[in-house]
C-alpha cells in the first residue's frame, strides 16, 4: 500500500501545481490565500514534502475546490463503476490517518470518502475546506468526537452527523481503537 500511496502523493503535488497555475497564481498568491508559507507550498509542489490532510485542506479550499476533487483529479479515471483496487488511498504524514476515496469521478456533486482514524489522533480542519459543500459524516466502527467550532459532537457507530455552517473543525479519536467515518460531501455551485 505505501507504493501506492507514494504515487499519489506526487500526483496530489503535481496536482497543487497545475490547481494553482489554472488560475494564473504565483506561488506567494496561494500561500497568501491559503495562510501557507510559499517555502511549504514550493516543496509540496517540487515532491519534497508530503502535505498533511490539514494542509491540504487549506490549500483546496484556497483553490476553490474540495480535497476529494483535488485528490480525484491527480488520481482518477472517468467512469460510473470505481473498483476498489482503483479507488485513491491517501495517508497523511504526520497523524497516519487514512482517506479513501470511495465515489467514481463523475460530473455528480458529491463525493464519498471513507476516513480509518488511529486511535488517540485528532485532525483539525480550516472553515475554507467546508465553504463550498454540504457534508454528513456517518461513523462506520468506533466513536468519533467531531468538534464544529464551538460544539462538540460525540458519535457512535451508526450515528449520522450533518455539518453546519462553514466552521473551523476538527475530527478527534479519543478512544484506543481505530476509528472508521464516511464523509459524503454535497459540492455546492461556486
Amino acid at each position: 500500500m505505501n507504493n501506492i500511496i507514494d504515487g499519489l502523493n506526487q500526483r496530489i503535488c503535481q496536482r497543487i501545481r497545475i490547481e494553482r497555475e489554472s488560475h494564473g497564481w504565483s506561488v506567494s498568491e496561494l500561500a497568501e490565500k491559503a495562510g501557507v508559507s510559499r517555502a511549504m507550498i514550493h516543496k509540496i509542489e517540487r515532491g519534497e514534502s508530503s502535505p498533511t490532510a490539514t494542509l491540504l485542506a487549506r490549500l483546496s479550499g484556497a483553490l476553490g475546490i474540495s480535497m476529494s476533487t483535488l485528490i480525484a483529479r491527480a488520481e482518477m479515471t472517468s467512469g460510473r463503476l470505481l473498483r476498489y483496487g482503483q479507488q485513491p488511498v491517501w495517508q497523511d504524514p504526520q497523524t497516519s490517518y487514512i482517506r479513501r476515496h470511495l465515489s467514481p469521478r463523475s460530473d455528480m456533486p458529491v463525493d464519498l470518502v471513507q476516513v480509518e482514524l488511529p486511535a488517540r489522533q485528532h485532525v483539525p480542519m480550516p472553515a475554507a475546506a467546508y465553504a463550498l459543500a454540504r457534508q454528513l459524516i456517518w461513523v462506520q466502527q468506533g466513536a468519533l468526537v467531531f468538534v464544529e467550532g464551538n460544539v462538540r459532537h460525540e458519535m457512535e457507530q451508526g450515528d449520522c452527523l450533518e455539518l453546519g455552517p462553514p466552521n473551523d473543525c476538527e475530527f478527534r479519536n479519543e478512544s484506543d481503537k481505530s476509528c472508521i467515518y464516511i464523509v459524503v460531501r454535497l459540492n455546492l455551485p461556486s
